[in-house]
């Protein structure tokens, strides 16, 4: 096939693009330059997509003896990604910034851009696995190494998607046998240290990045029955389950810490409570997608067993879902997934991401657009 190999800098996708030349394919290397000032240098293992990112893709692609091309998204990233990302926060959710990525640069602009160039497939270096089922149609799985996974972040992926993607890491044991494999064939991104954080907040202080683009306004925090008891410097710069920052003025009865449990951004309001209100039993999520062909109970509106995930390295839960068809406050009719979760989950806020598994198989996922605590709405 002719494979267009997503290169970051990292020693994931070099091995994988390595794999991908090895088992024959016709690849081609490219470097997404998501930022049209990438000048400063990666610090440690922050941030990501940096000058120095691209130059170590393209020795890789050098000792391959691949094309290496970079191709400029920075437009694209800036507006589907880093102002969604704003825009989330400032409607008071919390959004990932990753699966907005692979959902609509990696496997939306890349994948289109590739296709109409000829190209067969994109090859990146997740941790996941395709796998076709008895009909030929390709389904989304965990990895090999469920401490690697990515599966989640790649539960945006719809079935046209699927055709098109490959994962060469799929059944790799060990991210150490991949760094082995890269100083054996020479790469000199082996013992390169893992980014992680918001590749576009670098230094990791997501509060002080987002104070410069959202206008932050004073506000009351208020406890669980509506009394306040303090004061914020502006609500988008909290999260639902946190606990630190908060500076109360009054303390809790019991003596115990307070989280923050919701964000009301059109009162301006922060609500803090004990932790066991962080407690959520439903989700409602909005943005439904399928990652292969849905099961059957999803056209039938029937509840089916899974497991939900709420957080990249977060456990799964035994739940029940089902999808329902709701109207929005337009009349328009929208599918909205339900999903009642068997052991409830702490500090789930709306704007993340919750994606359903079978066994290891990825169903689908949506974006939370409500968390309910059975607990809380007794009080």
């Amino acid at each position: 096939m002719r494979v267009l190999a997503a290169m970051s800098g990292g020693v994931d996708s070099a091995v994988a693009a390595a794999r991908a030349v090895e088992a024959g394919h016709d690849v081609v290397g490219v470097h997404l330059a998501l930022s049209r000032m990438p000048g400063t240098l990666r610090t440690g293992s922050r941030g990501c997509c940096t000058i120095e990112d691209s130059r170590d893709a393209w020795r890789a692609c050098d000792v391959l003896g691949i094309p290496y091309y970079v191709w400029d998204f920075s437009e694209r990233f800036k507006e589907d990604v880093v102002q969604d990302f704003i825009d989330e926060y400032a409607a008071g959710r919390t959004p990932n910034p990753c699966m907005r990525c692979n959902e609509r640069i990696k496997f939306a602009a890349l994948l289109e851009k590739a296709i109409a160039l000829g190209f067969d497939a994109v090859c990146t270096g997740h941790y996941a696995k395709v796998i076709e089922d008895a009909d030929g149609n390709r389904e989304l799985h965990r990895a090999a190494d469920w401490a690697k996974d990515q599966s989640y972040v790649l539960g945006v992926l719809t079935h046209e998607q699927l055709k098109h993607s490959m994962f060469p890491l799929a059944d790799t044991p060990s991210k150490a046998e991949v760094r082995a494999e890269a100083e054996r064939r020479g790469l000199s991104v082996a013992n390169k240290p893992d980014s992680h954080d918001i590749c576009f907040i670098s230094d990791g202080d997501t509060r002080g990045w987002l104070a410069e683009k959202i206008e932050m306004t004073t506000g009351d925090i208020v406890d669980e029955t509506g009394t306040k008891v303090g004061e914020h410097p502006g609500a988008n710069a909290f999260t639902v389950g946190q606990r630190r920052g908060l500076k109360l003025g009054t303390p809790a009865a019991d003596g115990k810490p307070r989280f923050v449990l919701e964000i009301r951004p059109k009162e301006n309001k922060v609500v803090v409570g004990p932790e066991a209100l962080l407690a959520i039993d439903e989700i409602r999520g909005i943005k439904v997608s399928w990652a292969g062909v849905p099961i059957s109970e999803v056209a039938t509106g029937e509840g089916f067993e899974c497991h939900a995930q709420v957080r990249a390295h977060g456990d799964p839960v035994p739940a029940v879902a089902y999808v329902e068809a709701v109207e929005d406050e337009s009349g328009v009719e929208r599918a909205e997934l339900v999903v009642t979760l068997n052991d409830p989950l702490r500090g789930v806020a709306p704007g993340q991401t919750v994606v359903l598994y079978q066994g290891s198989r990825v169903l689908g996922q949506a974006t939370i657009d409500a968390a309910r605590s059975l607990q809380r709405a007794a009080l």
